[in-house]
């Protein structure tokens, strides 16, 4: 076939384009975490041990559900040395089982720490790791808390540069950014050079999935779990040897650009090293969408302004920004939908007067009186409000309107959680997740983390005895966790979420 093509004349000249070189994202944060100490983040360790107190309160809430049940069940053949505690279970597993699992209790009930610039979950993908590599290597509690404040600040700083758009385009931010936190974290307590770091980092980028399209289901909570255990195993493949691309994350065709949209290079390594991410991060009241906690709070406010006058309630109206509404206007099948309802959320604060674990099951959301208040329930788009932020008007049969708007949220940095509250927090976790795990010990351990020579210890000391070796099946669960088995054996989709 004979070629075809324009000449431009009898020579031909290559056009150079200048290179301005690029720092390696991958090779600065490993700098940054290699060369960190306990000195560096002292100063944030009261916020990373409120943080894992939430995560453990949180995983403690979840780690009987079927989904978790079934989990255990599928990964037990599987499991190698059993070196690392499953929260809330007696029986321990193998490093990266048990990271797997207690992410996804710590995320199941949507309950978990919340960064508001990226909506990532930081502890889940982080903390489970790092726990159960503590164990493995019988590590300190500084060491331990030192590496989980550089994963938080590691995965949100990826998140910070990727976002809203990455979000946006469908990608599942907590799984797909909480690897780099969880790869970084843990090449940290193994105590990789930099350049075994950066290669985790690089390593975890080959390995980060989850979308939002699953987020109705335990799909998404796969994801999460596969966050922290494949952070793990990017960490223990750096170890070995194991190389990545410098520019794993912001090449042309690297995570970024592939997953999104230009990374935001700037905004990633601004402040590295002075600010920190963990210092903004946010716990949750409610078990829902935290973007539907202030139309939670508004309600609640509401119901004590009318008295006990809910059955006179002929219209409830909600404003809030195209996020709110994208997220939350939307039917009512299931306790999943429930979690992310502007509807749902409604009827709890006005007709119940709480908005806690119960009043997001299947009993609840089946009930004819809160079915007939969601029915009332209109959205309505306020594009001046902010993301986060709600107004909520009613209107009685005696003709009165009454509205309350609230911007910040309980629980938003504004108005944060107490220790007090999440301790709370946890105690309510232990009661409704029918565990056998003593709270006052939980709390107790978790405030005291930086003080513990041996992380392994402390975790041991915190499960209940247990009179077999764990295989997961029906013969070697605990009591509990039998009943549990029996009672449901179908995997529950898993509740949606950001």
């Amino acid at each position: 076939m004979p070629r075809i093509g324009i000449r431009f004349g009898k020579t031909r000249k290559t056009l150079r384009v200048p290179q301005v070189p690029i720092p390696s994202v991958s090779k600065t944060l490993a700098d940054f975490v290699a060369a960190s100490s306990w000195a560096e983040v002292e100063a944030q360790s009261l916020e990373a041990l409120r943080s894992i107190l939430n995560f453990f309160a949180t995983a403690l809430g979840s780690a009987r559900d079927p989904v978790v049940i079934a989990a255990m069940r599928t990964l037990s053949p599987f499991s190698g040395t059993a070196t690392s505690t499953v929260i809330g279970h007696s029986q321990p597993m193998d490093a990266l089982c048990a990271s797997f699992l207690n992410a996804i209790s710590a995320n199941l009930l949507d309950f978990d720490d919340t960064h508001p610039e990226t909506i990532i979950h930081p502890a889940a993908p982080v903390a489970a790791p790092i726990l159960a590599l503590s164990e493995m290597r019988k590590l300190s509690g500084r060491e331990v808390l030192t590496a989980f404040i550089l994963g938080v600040d590691v995965e949100c700083r990826i998140g910070n540069a990727v976002s809203p758009r990455h979000y946006a385009r469908g990608w599942h931010i907590t799984s797909t950014c909480g690897i780099f936190g969880a790869a970084a974290a843990c090449a940290k307590l193994l105590g990789l050079p930099a350049e075994g770091i950066a290669n985790a980092i690089g390593l975890a980028a080959s390995q980060s999935a989850g979308n939002v399209e699953n987020l109705p289901s335990a799909a998404k909570n796969v994801s999460v779990g596969n966050a922290a255990r494949n952070g793990l195993f990017a960490a223990l493949l750096a170890q070995q040897g194991f190389e990545a691309a410098p520019r794993a994350i912001e090449g042309p065709l690297g995570w970024a650009r592939t997953m999104g949209d230009e990374p935001d290079i700037a905004r990633l390594l601004d402040g590295l090293g002075k600010t920190w991410e963990i210092a903004k991060n946010t716990y949750k009241p409610y078990p829902a969408g935290i973007v539907f906690h202030a139309v939670i709070d508004a309600c609640l406010s509401l119901r004590e302004r009318i008295g006990g006058r809910v059955d006179q309630i002929e219209l409830v109206t909600v404003q809030g920004s195209a996020l709110l509404l994208a997220r939350g206007d939307r039917p009512v099948n299931n306790e999943r939908d429930a979690r992310v309802s502007i509807h749902h959320c409604v009827a709890c604060g006005l007709l119940l007067g709480t908005a806690g674990v119960a009043e997001f099951a299947h009993e609840t959301v089946i009930r004819t009186d809160i079915a007939q208040l969601r029915q009332k329930v209109r959205a309505k788009l306020d594009s001046e409000m902010p993301d986060g932020a709600a107004r909520v008007t009613l209107r009685l049969s005696s003709g009165e309107v009454l509205t309350e708007t609230v911007i910040a949220p309980r629980g938003s940095l504004a108005a944060p959680l107490t220790d007090r509250d999440l301790e709370a927090k946890l105690r309510e976790a232990v009661r409704t997740g029918r565990s056998d795990w003593d709270a006052d010990r939980i709390i107790n351990a978790i405030w005291h983390l930086d003080a513990v020579d041996d992380v392994a210890t402390l975790l041991q000391s915190l499960r209940p005895p247990s009179a077999s070796p764990h295989t997961a099946s029906n013969s070697t669960l605990s009591r509990p966790e039998r009943d549990d088995h029996e009672q449901d054996r179908t995997v529950r989709k898993g509740p949606q979420g950001s």
